[in-house]
């Protein structure tokens, strides 16, 4: 009797051992199924399902490798036969390889599918048009209108102290200027979720600046006036000594 159980052990170990072969072959196989399709779909990682005449066989991969490959038969319970997690029964591996065949003529004929399929795919554009002048010319404009903010910023610092903000409204707009010594650091309009004309960051869209730069002159007579203004008030201040 002992030795009929040693015997059974051994025929045990021998099929799981033979399973072991089999899946780590299959793997090293559908892992250039998952190169191929990794290639054919421009990506990393995702899945494609082939129906063939025993079932359906869905492969995934990732990074080009495969993380898993399941066959689910016309009938019974579907197989992982290649998987990260433990390795499939013996019977039913049996059952999934019988079709294995059928997977590869399907694969293959999935990619023959695609022969041919850019052959008329036109490979000549038109010239794409530069947008050179039009960023020059935003951009000159954008210098003018920080040379304009930096020379207000320079009058409110020397009448208003080291940093601040200064804001009216123009054609129904707020236009704020803050300034940080003789420099401005940033002309918003439209509050804080508005364009900035002039920041720290890049440059305003050529639109914006189409749109607001016509606004200019008013948010700088806005600013004069009120200078004047407080130029007056202070020149009426007297102070005698007494």
């Amino acid at each position: 009797m002992t030795d009929g159980l040693e015997a059974d052990v051994d025929d045990a170990a021998d099929v799981a051992r033979r399973r072991d072969e089999l899946t780590t072959r299959v793997r090293a196989h559908a892992g250039q199924m998952a190169r191929e399709l990794a290639v054919l779909q421009g990506g990393d990682y995702g899945q494609e399902t082939f129906e063939t005449a025993g079932g359906k066989w869905t492969l995934k991969y990732e990074a080009g490798d495969v993380q898993y490959l399941r066959f689910k038969p016309k009938s019974g319970s579907e197989t992982y036969v290649v998987s990260s997690k433990q390795p499939p029964e013996p019977e039913p591996l049996e059952s999934a390889m019988a079709d294995y065949e059928n997977l590869i003529a399907t694969f293959n004929d999935h990619l023959a599918s695609f022969d041919g399929l850019l052959a008329e795919t036109p490979d000549e554009f038109p010239e794409v048009a530069s947008a050179a002048d039009l960023v020059a010319e935003r951009d000159r404009i954008l210098d003018r209108i920080r040379d304009v903010a930096n020379a207000m910023a320079g009058e409110l610092h020397r009448y208003e102290g080291e940093y601040g903000s200064y804001a009216t409204r123009v054609s129904g707009r707020r236009w704020e200027l803050k300034w940080d010594g003789d420099a401005a650091s940033y002309l918003r309009v439209g509050g804080s979720d508005g364009t900035y004309l002039v920041s720290q960051y890049g440059p305003a869209a050529a639109p914006d600046v189409r749109r607001l730069a016509g606004d200019v002159p008013a948010f700088v007579a806005a600013f004069n006036e009120e200078i004047d203004e407080l130029e007056a008030d202070l020149s009426r201040v007297s102070f005698d000594g007494q």
